[in-house]
């Protein structure tokens, strides 16, 4: 039986941001662009004579907003939205809110122009719409197939897996180090809330683009009793900080004598992704060994399973998200089925069991 294709809808003002995003939908052979539209209210004609799967919208139109447009779809005719916003600081804290209101996932405006949506953004863009297409709107808090773009690389492109654990097992404290995609944002809210403000220090991967992580950290630190910054180079892993890895970067944990600290860098997708969870855990595995705790939350795909089971190898403890509290169970499943997690829990026990075993 031939696979059903994924039908998106695309709507933008912009008349070459339409064109752009549909030439790089429709090279994937798995979806398929239904319609385009150029404003809200054009959207709801084509949504009148046929539901997509999935609408990429953007934030700034005119007549209608794309967070009021996001509004109306989500309490009249819930369908997965991915937001299309610019690079300013603006935007990325308007797109963090449409992500409370039930959109699953960002896709970020070219920087110097569309053309600049090809290459690595084609990887993100055509991702961004699979991982929608399977997400549990309801879980929102309100398989990937892979695409022949890319090489899939693993965690060696960035970080040698360590022949001997380097990590110090007595002189230094427990940390958490945890890995989050499609659905993370709120999942990440909820986790980090319950953390009390001596919480063991904690390093984290969402996948998110570029200029949105140092938003979402801002937010995360207004609502949380621990303090949540966005990474920056040598930052210390401290108790009661939780440092967010920024987009388009790479975020390892590093030690040297009793101190962890992050090392922030380029390099190439890793798993498909940068920031990429499997070269955080790897470098957990590496400097923390014992030390560390790890937890693997909502998202397509399987980045960061190879790094856990290596974390666990290395002596760690690590825990995912159960199916019936991810918004998709793609990168926990893939961890479980590698054999690198010790529990598996709802969201809402994360927190306690990491706390846990974090104390023991």
């Amino acid at each position: 039986m031939k696979k059903q294709k994924i039908r998106v809808l695309i709507v933008d003002d912009s008349a070459v941001v339409r064109q752009t995003l549909s030439d790089i939908l429709s090279s994937d052979p798995d979806i398929e662009v239904m319609a385009t539209a150029s404003d809200p209210f054009i959207a709801v004609e084509r949504i009148r004579s046929e539901v997509p799967d999935v609408i990429t919208l953007d934030v700034e139109m005119p007549r209608m907003d794309g967070i009021t447009f996001l509004k109306k779809i989500m309490s009249q005719h819930p369908i997965p939205v991915v937001m299309c916003s610019s690079l300013t600081e603006h935007g990325a804290e308007t797109t963090l809110k449409a992500m409370e209101y039930g959109a699953v996932e960002i896709i970020q405006k070219p920087k110097l122009g569309v053309q600049q949506f090809l290459k690595e953004s084609k990887i993100r863009i055509v991702d961004a719409v699979k991982s929608a297409s399977v997400a549990k709107l309801s879980k929102l808090v309100a398989h990937r197939t892979p695409i022949a773009v890319a090489p899939k690389l693993t965690a060696d492109a960035v970080i040698p897996k360590a022949t001997n654990s380097q990590a110090m097992i007595r002189t230094t404290e427990k940390i958490l180090v945890v890995g989050a995609s499609t659905g993370g944002t709120e999942a990440l809210r909820v986790f980090l809330e319950a953390f009390p403000a001596d919480a063991p220090g904690i390093v984290i991967v969402q996948h998110m683009p570029e200029h949105f992580t140092a938003s979402f950290a801002q937010r995360l630190n207004s609502l949380c009793k621990i303090s949540v910054k966005e990474a920056e180079n040598n930052d210390s892993v401290i108790r009661g900080r939780a440092l967010i890895a920024p987009g388009n970067k790479h975020t390892l944990l590093k030690r040297s004598g009793a101190r962890y600290f992050v090392e922030v860098k380029d390099g190439p997708l890793v798993c498909r992704h940068r920031p990429s969870v499997d070269v955080l855990f790897r470098s957990a595995s590496r400097y923390a060994g014992k030390n560390a705790v790890g937890v693997i939350m909502t998202g397509m795909g399987d980045d960061g399973a190879r790094g856990m089971k290596e974390m666990k190898d290395a002596g760690a403890y690590n825990i995912a998200q159960d199916e019936e509290s991810s918004v998709v169970f793609g990168m926990p499943k893939e961890a479980i089925k590698m054999g690198g997690v010790d529990k598996i829990l709802p969201l809402n026990k994360l927190a306690m069991e990491s706390l846990r075993a974090c104390n023991e």
